[in-house]
């Protein structure tokens, strides 16, 4: 079949898929933003968008869908270009509906089986929206406008021939008729590089290095901030740091905001949440490194005795359950995305998001007894062996592309 994939920072979630669908014969295309710089080895086209300033007076709950919209007219565009002058036409077109990229591909190709991602459905209760009181107040305006950001993504489903998503409760989010759309596959993780490694050591910025054994109490997220607890993690942090006096934090991370706003006055979190605690801090065992190279994230994760995770009730980063197959002790909000993967004391150790105290004696306690956790581990990495295997779940992907094929 000739495939084509729709991606503004492609190759994202088909990172492997792309290229699998290639070696079993089928011929491979993407579609993305000019911006993006990510490298791939499927051929790839690019669009030019241009975004316009959006009177949010005029627009009012339309303005996320002005914005979405105005994308997939861009990338309408180029596609009829394509059309007319390449003359291609996809069998299959799969595409991320986040960005509104494929709301307007039927009307240039309407022969094509369109596939969605649906990573997400923005909802005005039950998940992210008005779930954190400090930093998300739960006004019914706030309700609204959550509702006004689904419109996109309730169109790009109702074009689609089928959908995938990434869990169960990501798949929940959608409303029940668009819920009968969607398959649920996993992106998987890549467990053979993930996994326990008695000889890894992780430099620090001070020039040491810590290894397998040693306290270390992690913390990863592609940007800090609260929408991944960022800052109740660091208020649970000055008890942790007293009771252990030998851990040493790494924390990962980006101060830019992937979700949410960003503080006033400022590009990201991570200052301002730790100036709150940094006077009761010892800043010379809590390591902030930033973005860090795959190699480098996975040698941490075989390193850490006790890895923090937690989040709204968003979509879950790959990270954890990148962690789980590395063997880690994940310490987990007690939010929807995290219980559909980890069981209290089974698989890892579930704590209330908003509960500082708990954080700070759930972290001592992974970090001053590892010995009590060493089957809790274990069973980690089977969970991710099971159930999030790349190795399991690329063949049900390729099944689901080439299924909704023209001849599927």
């Amino acid at each position: 079949m000739k495939i084509l994939f729709v991606h503004q920072n492609f190759p994202g979630q088909f990172l492997h898929l792309a290229p699998e669908l290639s070696r079993l014969g089928h011929d491979c295309l993407a579609l993305t933003d000019l911006g993006n710089q990510r490298t791939s080895a499927t051929e790839t086209l690019k669009y030019k968008h241009t975004a316009q300033p959006v009177d949010a007076a005029a627009t009012r709950l339309g303005r996320n869908y002005t914005q979405m919209s105005d994308r997939g007219v861009s990338v309408a565009r180029a596609a009829l270009h394509m059309r007319q002058q390449r003359g291609y036409v996809p069998d299959v077109i799969f595409g991320h509906s986040g960005w509104g990229e494929t709301l307007f591909l039927k009307e240039v190709w309407p022969e094509a089986k369109l596939l969605i991602y649906a990573e997400f459905y923005y909802r005005g209760r039950g998940a992210d929206v008005g779930f954190d009181p400090e930093f998300n107040p739960p006004t019914f305006d706030q309700v609204m406008i959550a509702q006004g950001r689904a419109g996109h993504l309730g169109q790009a489903m109702l074009h689609a021939d089928a959908g995938v998503a990434p869990t169960v409760w990501q798949a929940s989010t959608f409303p029940a008729p668009l819920r009968q759309m969607l398959d649920v596959i996993h992106d998987g993780v890549n467990t053979a590089a993930m996994a326990p490694n008695p000889q890894a050591s992780f430099a620090l910025p001070n020039g040491q290095s810590v290894k397998t054994g040693d306290e270390v109490l992690t913390f990863v997220n592609r940007n800090l901030e609260p929408y991944r607890g960022y800052h109740t993690f660091m208020r649970a942090l000055p008890d942790v740091l007293k009771a252990r006096p030998k851990a040493q934090v790494v924390i990962v991370g980006g101060d830019e905001v992937s979700y949410g706003s960003a503080p006033e006055g400022a590009k990201g979190w991570k200052d301002t949440i730790l100036n709150e605690v940094r006077d009761r801090l010892d800043m010379s065992r809590v390591h902030f490194m930033g973005k860090v190279p795959y190699d480098q994230f996975t040698a941490l994760m075989q390193v850490s005795r006790a890895h923090a995770y937690l989040t709204y009730p968003f979509v879950l980063s790959w990270s954890m359950i990148e962690a789980m197959s590395a063997g880690a002790h994940v310490i987990g909000s007690a939010t929807a995305p995290v219980q559909e993967v980890i069981q209290d004391g089974v698989n890892g150790t579930l704590v209330d998001f908003f509960d500082i105290p708990a954080w700070s004696v759930a972290l001592i306690k992974a970090l001053a007894q590892p010995e009590q956790f060493l089957t809790l581990r274990q069973a980690a990495r089977q969970t991710a062996l099971d159930r999030y295997d790349q190795r399991l779940l690329l063949p049900q992907m390729v099944n689901f592309v080439e299924r909704h094929g023209p001849k599927g």
